[in-house]
């Protein structure tokens, strides 16, 4: 692993069809991350209606946008690689698939596999529905599956800006990307909470996935202040949805003459409250020791496996207390802080490692070739 400069481009490049895919792809992310938002909120504050509301409207667009663009891509580098052209940098390696009757970016074929199989999954959502009726829940199988399927795009969308970091729109795009699946990744953990687990699996989530994706984003960009710009991306990403969601839900309801529930209990709103507001702090202990790491020649796997563990901690003792300054009902227990404290080291060292290794499964921009 490494944390220095990504190696020069030497491979060929379509700068602009390069640039619209990957800004695609990442629109579709954000565009189902509001959905989800309000959904979650409409749930909240009016109930189930129907199916087709707007909110699951925006959700499918979401991944209906990031498809197409996948599609696109795929197209293009099957096109050059048929006409004999040299197969252009689009989104990673390219991989030959289907019998070499494609040629797929590595980053858009998982992005598309997860709008693909997005898709396929809200009809099992329909289904189960029409069999189950309407629910408010997360972890029911239609939305588990739907929610791996997200998370599938949002991870392409990474692989895709980081195999064109070396440009300054790549590195932007990783700014944008990352915070997207940090806010997104703890919500799939709902699945686990049917089992008798020593603290919320949605918290537990919180405090692996935010600092493996910081360490992740900052190991990629290789740049001092990597860690604090994904953070600030992060709160401004929950600035707008704590100001959207409820505002998008009441609009909604009153434009269709549905009422708010009665005697709704005042708090933020769901999913803009956990998202880790003090990721900043966690951030600037990642830019110290990679600092320390370049200056020092300190070994960065090392690094990482610290910077895990440092950021684990700072997370595992910060939501609790962001829990209790949020929620006015909220009184999370000293014994129950202490005990997701604890959590913050085994998971912020797991956290370190696949942060730390994720980075160097993803090859450097000079380094793809056609397989």
């Amino acid at each position: 692993m490494s944390i220095a400069e990504p190696a020069p481009v030497l491979a060929s490049d379509n700068g602009t069809a390069a640039r619209i895919g990957a800004w695609f792809v990442v629109l579709g992310t954000a565009v189902t991350l509001v959905g989800l938002s309000w959904d979650i909120q409409w749930h909240d504050e009016v109930g189930p209606d129907t199916f087709f509301t707007l909110p699951h409207l925006l959700l499918y667009s979401g991944s209906a946008i990031s498809g197409f663009a996948c599609l696109a891509m795929v197209l293009i580098a099957t096109s050059a690689q048929r006409a004999g052209r040299p197969v252009p940098r689009l989104g990673g390696t390219p991989i030959r698939v289907f019998g070499s009757n494609l040629t797929a970016p590595l980053g858009y074929m998982v992005a598309g596999a997860g709008a693909a199989l997005f898709l396929l999954y809200g009809l099992l959502d329909l289904e189960w529905h029409s069999i189950y009726g309407f629910d408010a829940v997360l972890n029911t199988p239609s939305h588990v599956a739907l929610f791996l399927s997200i998370a599938l795009t949002m991870i392409g969308s990474i692989i895709v800006f980081a195999a064109h970091r070396d440009h300054r729109w790549g590195r932007i795009g990783i700014l944008v990307a990352i915070p997207i699946l940090i806010t997104f990744a703890p919500i799939p953990t709902n699945a686990l909470n049917n089992l008798e687990l020593p603290a919320d699996p949605t918290i537990l989530g919180i405090v692996l996935f935010g600092p493996m994706l910081l360490i992740l984003g900052a190991a990629l960009l290789a740049r001092p202040g990597a860690a604090v710009a994904i953070a600030v991306s992060l709160g401004t990403m929950q600035a707008i949805l704590w100001w959207f969601s409820p505002w998008a839900a009441e609009t909604y309801a009153s434009a269709i003459g549905l009422p708010l529930r009665d005697g709704l209990p005042s708090g933020p709103p769901q999913l803009p409250a956990i998202m880790p507001m003090f990721l900043i702090v966690a951030a600037l202990a990642v830019e110290g020791l990679f600092w320390l790491a370049r200056a020092r020649g300190v070994d960065a796997e090392k690094i990482v496996l610290v910077a895990g563990v440092v950021t684990g901690v700072i997370v595992g003792v910060s939501f609790p207390l962001q829990m209790n300054l949020t929620h006015a009902m909220s009184h999370i227990a000293f014994g129950d802080v202490m005990t997701i404290t604890l959590f913050g080291v085994p998971l912020g060292l797991l956290a370190g490692f696949l942060g730390g290794r994720f980075t160097t499964m993803l090859p450097a921009p000079a380094t793809e070739e056609l397989r």
